[in-house]
């Protein structure tokens, strides 16, 4: 009889998905077991980037200079990419096999990362969301990986706060959340212009950096911060409203792959209240129609139907974080509180697959 654990490390195996931004990051290799990469602080406060096997066994602890974020892999290397976030200097480059650091890249002078990054498919460019601080705007930089991470460009997004971006299945658009949020890296996290934000969904020509299209929510505090992407293009992203707390506006929005149309998905109304205004991490599933979006302040994660913009049903899972589509339709979801479960759109509960002494942050990134 297969074990819960084997059976989360079969599936997750059985994947060949990429790009599941976050800041855990779970890598296969050819004859190795799947391995959780996380940015993780000790006791004292100094940061990690750790890697553990799903049994919770230690495999590297790497010292770094800044609380990282989110992942991504480096497409047919097997090389794991964090990103600094709240906000950070470097992203770090680790090869999962060995366990070691092997570069680290600075954001150069007067600016800051937001977290996320994305490879192009032939592995060559890196795009990765910045911030310039002495300005405030937002910016797209692109790496050129072949050649030691040269930076080679940036470009304008006419806005502050890129957070979680995207490669679209058209190969060359990029999809990035834009939070509207004006941060400062000698202000640590404080958020400097709620009154005025303007936050989007921007789509950008990878190749030179021009603006397609830009989407706008149904209220300028509604920031836009994490997006995955269906194989037919349509986009699902999550909001954070900035808000007075006692309105319960939507945040789930949708922009449909076909016909290009904008819109919001409105909850049950005791539903939408017990997200708490504050959505993270975006899963959508490549293999069905559903859709998991993970609310930590409220314990929940929402399941939609992303092709119909329906509601199916929400599911209770204390100081859940991240998410991640399985094989045969179902989802993983992570917990601050060290859990791992399985969520499946058509039950009710979740089912407990294993637990680890980590706490779980955000979102989670697969490496296939």
């Amino acid at each position: 009889m297969m074990t819960r654990r084997r059976f989360l490390q079969a599936t997750l195996a059985g994947l060949s998905l990429a790009g599941f931004g976050a800041r855990l990051a779970l890598a296969t290799g050819a004859g190795r077991q799947p391995l959780v990469l996380s940015a993780v602080d000790d006791a004292a406060g100094n940061h990690f980037i750790a890697g553990i096997d799903l049994a919770g066994r230690p495999r590297f602890q790497i010292p770094v200079d800044d609380r990282c974020h989110g992942g991504c892999q480096r497409p047919g290397i097997e090389h794991a990419l964090l990103f600094a976030r709240r906000p950070g200097r470097h992203f770090y480059i680790v090869d999962t096999r060995r366990g070691e650091e092997v570069a680290r890249i600075e954001a150069r002078e007067g600016f800051h990362f937001y977290g996320h990054g994305v490879f192009s498919r032939d592995s060559r460019y890196l795009y990765v969301t910045l911030n310039h601080f002495p300005s405030g705007e937002g910016v797209i930089r692109v790496y050129d990986a072949d050649e030691n991470y040269r930076h080679i460009a940036d470009y304008a997004l006419d806005g502050i706060g890129p957070h979680e971006l995207r490669l679209h299945p058209d190969g060359e658009t990029l999809v990035i959340a834009l939070g509207g949020i004006k941060t400062h890296p000698d202000y640590d996290r404080i958020k400097l212009n709620l009154d005025t934000m303007e936050t989007a969904l921007v789509l950008m020509d990878r190749r030179d950096g021009r603006i397609h299209q830009r989407f706008t929510p149904s209220h300028h505090q509604l920031s836009c911060r994490h997006l995955d992407i269906a194989p037919d293009g349509t986009v699902i992203a999550g909001y954070q409203y900035q808000g007075p707390e006692w309105e319960t506006p939507p945040l789930i929005a949708r922009l449909d792959g076909h016909t290009g149309k904008f819109s919001e998905i409105a909850l049950p109304e005791d539903d939408q209240s017990r997200l708490r205004n504050y959505t993270a991490s975006i899963a959508v599933h490549p293999e069905t129609a559903y859709a998991a979006i993970t609310a930590p302040r409220g314990n929940r994660v929402v399941i939609i139907d992303y092709r119909k913009s329906r509601y199916v049903r929400s599911l209770d899972v204390p100081d859940v974080a991240g998410a991640l589509p399985l094989a045969g339709g179902g989802f993983v979801v992570s917990s601050g509180n060290g859990s791992v479960q399985l969520i499946h759109p058509d039950r009710e509960r979740p089912e407990l697959l294993t637990h680890l002494d980590l706490r779980w942050d955000n979102h989670l990134t697969l490496f296939a």
